[in-house]
């Protein structure tokens, strides 16, 4: 990754924990701050914009990618399509002066971690198990099936929450973005002391 001022905040966590709109929440607060534009295979819909909700990427052009090593991470299928962080997203982030948000699923936040040294990774949790469940039903989005394949993740992805740099709990929407908020501004002032890869 370039150098420069900027710093790479990975943020990850189950679905339900509202790890969303806690990051929506931040970026709005904080302008240095910016969200990469992950890439998919998927199509485009109506009112989508190229580069602005997806750099959408047919199957070769993604193959291709993928062979050249410039993704950051990348997951093979996702309800038939692929999603990916391309480095040259992040790099023009940073070289923009700004720092970078990416939002991912935990396995794609450690691969990040090993391809980063210095980005900052935030697991996001709900407060407890049943309300995890009880904000993924109420979300209603996801038939109950769907819900428990989620919740079943999710049970999982809560016992690797101690494998990343810090653990927010969204027990309270303002209270977790100003937490959230404090830890970013302590990393981006520790910026001067750390070395890139």
């Amino acid at each position: 990754m370039p150098g420069g001022a900027g710093r790479l905040f990975v943020m990850t966590g189950p679905s339900g924990a509202g790890k969303g709109t806690v990051i929506q929440w931040l970026l709005e607060r904080r302008p240095e701050l910016a969200a990469a534009v992950s890439a998919t295979t998927r199509p485009l819909r109506p009112g989508e914009i190229d580069g602005r909700e997806y750099h959408f990427l047919s199957e070769a052009e993604f193959d291709r990618r993928v062979a050249e090593s410039r993704f950051l991470e990348y997951v093979a299928y996702v309800s038939g399509q692929r999603y990916g962080t391309l480095r040259e997203e992040v790099d023009r982030i940073l070289a923009a002066g700004q720092s970078c948000v990416l939002e991912l699923e935990t396995e794609g936040a450690k691969a990040v971690k090993a391809a980063v040294a210095d980005a900052v990774t935030v697991f996001i949790a709900a407060p407890t198990f049943s309300e995890l469940r009880r904000r993924l039903v109420d979300r209603a989005t996801e038939s109950a099936g769907e819900i428990d394949e989620r919740l079943e993740l999710a049970r999982r992805q809560m016992t690797e929450a101690s494998s990343f740099d810090h653990v927010v709990v969204n027990d309270e929407l303002e209270r977790a973005v100003t937490e959230l908020e404090g830890l970013v501004v302590a990393h981006l002032g520790t910026i001067g002391t750390l070395n890139r890869v």
